[in-house]
């Protein structure tokens, strides 16, 4: 049994465009520090969940908080109370990776002083001295990751979006990514994550797998191995898009 307080409570959710419904009927909870995740066949509905859990996007229907915030009437208190990260868009390309830190900062509403020094704290923790002042466009892919994962928990947020943070990586560097995620969980972040990589769901401690816009199967890994019968949760996905 989980004794931790949900940190997000998702009730009905709804949303459709003109006669296609993006999400159907979603339920569902995340509590306190756990690593969530938000798993699906690209189309499956898991961007459009998470734009209306980060407040981008009114749903059509459907009761939900974020942070004790409500999606309706709360989405300012809701944007300043989660970090985001997204595959296709996370930093400036054509600022270095100290400008990029400090332009985020005070998109959070930080103070110039907590910026200045969070940001030397970070340059210096991540081992990026020598290339603070590099062009992001100008460095490899898996230290962009790095960089872009750190600016969305720079103002320690008690939620962060991931939304297919590693797709297009490397499995090397996917499983260097998850090393912050736990890293970033043991602060006690909720890590809210979607992917479509399957073996991925085997780094969370729940997962959800959508299809068509449902949820299919939630609980841990291991659970649903053992519901489906099989070995992996590769397997378990098969089974679902089969079905």
């Amino acid at each position: 049994m989980n004794h931790r307080p949900p940190i997000i409570t998702v009730k009905n959710l709804v949303k459709k465009y003109g006669d296609f419904v993006a999400n159907d009927n979603l339920s569902f909870e995340v509590y306190e520090g756990e690593i969530f995740g938000f798993l699906g066949a690209n189309g499956a509905g898991k961007t459009t969940a998470i734009r209306i859990l980060c407040g981008l996007s009114y749903p059509t229907s459907g009761k939900l908080t974020i942070s004790g915030f409500d999606v309706y009437s709360q989405r300012d208190e809701i944007k300043r109370n989660i970090g985001y990260m997204s595959q296709k868009f996370s930093l400036y390309e054509d600022l270095n990776i100290r400008e990029n830190i400090r332009f985020y900062g005070g998109i959070y509403g930080m103070s110039t002083a907590v910026i200045k020094r969070k940001t030397e704290e970070l340059i210096e923790e991540l081992g990026l001295s020598t290339i603070a002042k590099t062009l992001v466009k100008d460095i490899p892919l898996g230290w962009r990751q790095k960089v872009a994962f750190s600016v969305a928990i720079f103002h320690d947020p008690r939620i962060v979006f991931l939304d297919e943070p590693t797709g297009g990586v490397d499995p090397l560097t996917r499983r260097q990514f998850w090393e912050y995620i736990y890293r970033a969980a043991s602060r006690g972040i909720t890590i809210f994550v979607t992917t479509h990589y399957m073996d991925e769901a085997e780094y969370c401690e729940r997962v959800s797998i959508m299809a068509d816009g449902r949820i299919e199967a939630l609980d841990t890994p291991e659970n649903l191995k053992k519901d489906y019968s099989v070995k992996t949760m590769d397997e378990v996905f098969l089974k679902i898009a089969r079905r």
